[in-house]
């Protein structure tokens, strides 16, 4: 729909305002849709790096058990943040579907 757009504008023709209103929603849509992408990202890398330091330890790769326990805070902190954060969306989410129009 954005080429169709960019098409008209070039020949000379103004998209309904309609159409732009609907590409700004979309992009806002996609935008978070990549933010939140991303934040989840950070999550799992988080876990990743902390069951990755745990298996170094086990092994004896790694004699420095603070840093192990350093990386293992930081996936659960960033874990239940992002826990938080979710409820707190939820819980928004259900205020505004109690709200009379």
């Amino acid at each position: 729909m954005n080429q169709q757009i960019l098409g008209l504008q070039s020949i000379g023709v103004q998209p309904l305002q309609s159409a732009k209103l609907a590409s700004t929603e979309s992009n806002k849509t996609q935008g978070f849709a990549q933010e939140l992408k991303k934040a989840i990202e950070q999550v799992d890398a988080a876990q990743q790096q902390s069951d990755q330091a745990t298996k170094a330890l086990i092994n004896g790769n790694i004699d420095d058990l603070h840093q192990v326990m350093i990386q293992s805070q930081k996936a659960s902190i960033t874990l239940e943040t992002s826990v938080q954060i979710q409820r707190k969306v939820i819980d928004a989410y259900n205020e505004i579907m109690r709200m009379q129009v």
